[in-house]
């Protein structure tokens, strides 16, 4: 207990540095993938290979994607935020697709119907009915970046990695468990915050 306070400002910081790298992350991944999968899900012929695109890219280990980026982009935050954002496309993308398509044609007929624009069939059939497929995919997303983050101290990005690799190197557990528990923590976090997020957008359809 006595080591958790003396270093309790060094393992505040860490965790402000992962929240932030894991934040930017998730939201430019998520203001990526939102347009591509629904793009996805309305092209099919252009959608399938999108996603095998996609795929490909997630099976690029961290560390050698981290490595293919650093002689583009060097050392640091923009290199890891890219490599984490590449890796949670497929997983949001896939959702939003299924999410999409797990709406029943005649609901969205039904909704025309009754006069509604295209807008308004998103907003209030769409994404009402398609949300907990859509938010499962993001909490997933939003635990893999956290988890991955954890490798991007090795490209100095910092983060809980930091403390993770500085206990491997100086075989201090204390180091290592601190950061393990502090990733811990975020994801559980991360999830809680999404499953909310996943009952607030639970919506009743109406047509004004």
């Amino acid at each position: 207990m006595s080591w958790l306070v003396e270093h309790a400002g060094e393992i505040a910081a860490r965790t402000l540095e992962h929240l932030w790298l894991c934040g930017t992350a998730f939201a430019i991944a998520l203001a990526i993938a939102l347009p591509l999968g629904l793009f996805a899900a309305r092209r099919g012929r252009v959608g399938l290979p999108l996603i095998a695109a996609l795929d490909a890219i997630y099976t690029i280990p961290s560390l050698a994607l981290f490595a293919l980026l650093i002689p583009l982009m060097g050392l640091g935050f923009w290199t890891a935020v890219t490599a984490l954002v590449a890796y949670a496309q497929i997983i949001l993308v896939r959702n939003v697709v299924a999410a999409v398509q797990s709406v029943p044609p005649w609901m969205i007929d039904a909704a025309q119907g009754l006069g509604m624009t295209p807008l308004q069939v998103f907003l209030r059939v769409e994404l009402p009915i398609g949300a907990p497929v859509a938010i499962a995919g993001a909490r997933v997303a939003a635990i893999s970046i956290i988890a991955i983050a954890s490798v991007a101290a090795w490209i100095d990005a910092g983060g809980l990695g930091t403390m993770i690799f500085a206990g491997i190197e100086r075989q201090d557990i204390r180091l290592i468990a601190a950061g393990t528990l502090g990733i811990a923590a975020l994801a559980l976090i991360a999830d809680g915050a999404l499953r909310a997020a996943e009952h607030a957008l639970r919506a009743p359809i109406s047509p004004a």
